[in-house]
C-alpha cells in the first residue's frame, strides 16, 4: 500500500502564491507517476500536472506556466508551486500515484490518493 498525505492549503487573495506538498510512505515502485489534480464543488476531478520517476513533467493548459511541479526524492514528497493563483483556481487539491508511465491525465489511472487539501483563492 502507498499512503499519501497533502499539506499547505489554505486561504488566499488573486495573485497570491502558495506551495503544496504530498508526502509519500509504504511501497514504492521504480517506475510511476505522480499527479496533482483538483476538484471544485459541483465539477469534475481535473488534472492538473504530473511528473515521474525521472522528474520528466507533464502540464494541463490551464497551469502551464502559473504552475510548477517537483519531486524532492529524498524526502518522498511531491510540491505544487502554485503563482499567480486566481478564483478559479479554488478546489481541493489531491496528489496521487499511478504505476502508468505515460503521464496518464484521467483519474481511473491513478492507484493511489490522498485525502485532499483545500484552496481557497479571493478576488
Amino acid at each position: 500500500q502507498v499512503q499519501l498525505v497533502e499539506s499547505g492549503g489554505g486561504f488566499l487573495q488573486a495573485g497570491d502564491s502558495l506551495r503544496l506538498s504530498c508526502a509519500a510512505s509504504g511501497r514504492t515502485f521504480s517506475r510511476y507517476t505522480m499527479g496533482w489534480f483538483r476538484q471544485a464543488p459541483g465539477k469534475e476531478r481535473e488534472f492538473v500536472a504530473s511528473i515521474n520517476w525521472s522528474s520528466d513533467t507533464y502540464y494541463a493548459d490551464s497551469t502551464q506556466g502559473r504552475f510548477t511541479i517537483s519531486r524532492d526524492s529524498a524526502k518522498n514528497t511531491m510540491y505544487l508551486q502554485m503563482n499567480s493563483l486566481k478564483p478559479e483556481d479554488t478546489a481541493n487539491y489531491y496528489c496521487a500515484l499511478s504505476i502508468q508511465t505515460n503521464f496518464p491525465v484521467r483519474p481511473w489511472a491513478y492507484n493511489y490518493w490522498g485525502q485532499g487539501t483545500q484552496v481557497t483563492v479571493s478576488a
